[in-house]
């Protein structure tokens, strides 16, 4: 998939998006009205980039702390390397698990390859909830952790200038 120029349109849909789309009703319709085009061509050419690989994704970046979820753990998995798509995929289809994807080991200290964040009310929520990933992947687990976060990071992006 190759990317397609970027236009000056464009790169003001980017720069007015990097931050995230307008926290209000008609967020699209707000894009149109600063960048100077329509709603329909806003999500035009949001679709288009996204599609031609341009932007990676449009989506929320909830602040799991304002949700009530206070436990936030990085679980990390040995699994077979022949499996681990399949395996990823099953666990990232989870509805706790936000984010699933893989990693090179970094034998012998670091032995784990596939990460998963679960988030929670409390510790003991997000251990229950890596303990059915547990035993969904059953002998294919071959040695796992969770790696409990201890504060909150301001989540960005990549950012252009002006």
């Amino acid at each position: 998939m190759s990317a397609a120029p970027v236009d000056p349109i464009d790169r003001r849909l980017i720069l007015a998006t990097q931050s995230g789309l307008p926290l209000v009703s008609r967020p699209y319709h707000q894009l149109a009205d600063e960048v100077g085009i329509p709603p329909a061509e806003v999500m035009a050419r949001l679709a288009r980039m996204l599609d031609s690989g341009i932007i990676r994704r449009i989506g929320a970046v909830p602040n799991h702390y304002a949700i009530g979820y206070t436990a936030n753990g990085m679980s990390v998995w040995d699994v077979p390397d022949e499996r681990i798509d399949e395996l990823g995929a099953r666990i990232g289809a989870l509805d706790f698990v936000t984010h699933c994807y893989h990693r090179p080991r970094k034998l012998p200290e670091w032995p784990y390859s596939l990460f998963a964040m679960v988030h929670g009310a409390s510790r003991a929520e997000v251990l229950a909830k890596v303990g059915e990933i547990a035993e969904l992947l059953g002998a294919d687990c071959r040695a796992h952790d969770v790696l409990f976060s201890t504060g909150i990071l301001k989540k960005t992006g990549l950012r252009i200038g002006a």
